[in-house]
């Protein structure tokens, strides 16, 4: 049986799991996440694990937050002058926004919202977290060349 490996366009069923066993994100139901190993599309620490499966194989991991999202980190919080903001934008507690920025647009969750000033929180919303991931491989959709594997 072939053993996924880098370069490889996998496809894979998951269900993510905080560490108190809350789950965060589930693809059942819905079409297997397709990506391939070593692009970086994905989370390092879920990367890794998909490397050497087979098709059918199952496989519970655990990812530390270096790993998966990082650690959370305060400076990437930030209030912003509500004057800033679109006259018939309302935003509320809770509220994930677009924002351009400099680098393009970005996602922040709102903080708070006063009067005069709203907070946004620009961490990933499970940085700071370690995750609990149970992986099925469904398939490897695509093998890597000779050329994917050595990076020409």
């Amino acid at each position: 049986m072939r053993l996924a490996q880098e370069g490889d366009t996998v496809r894979v069923h998951y269900t993510g799991k905080l560490s108190d066993e809350s789950v965060f994100d589930c693809s059942e139901g819905r079409e297997p996440l397709e990506f391939v190993i070593g692009e970086g599309s994905m989370i390092p620490g879920f990367e890794q694990a998909v490397r050497g499966m087979g098709p059918g194989q199952c496989r519970t991991i655990h990812v530390d937050m270096d790993q998966a999202y990082g650690p959370r980190k305060e400076e990437m919080v930030t209030r912003v002058d509500r004057s800033l903001m679109p006259p018939d934008m309302d935003p509320q507690e809770g509220d994930v926004l677009q924002v351009q920025t400099p680098s393009g647009i970005r996602y922040a969750i709102v903080m708070e919202a006063a009067q005069d000033e709203v907070t946004l929180d620009f961490n990933h919303p499970l940085a700071g977290q370690d995750l609990i991931f149970d992986i099925i491989l469904v398939e490897i959709a695509q093998e890597a060349t000779s050329a994917d594997r050595i990076g020409t």
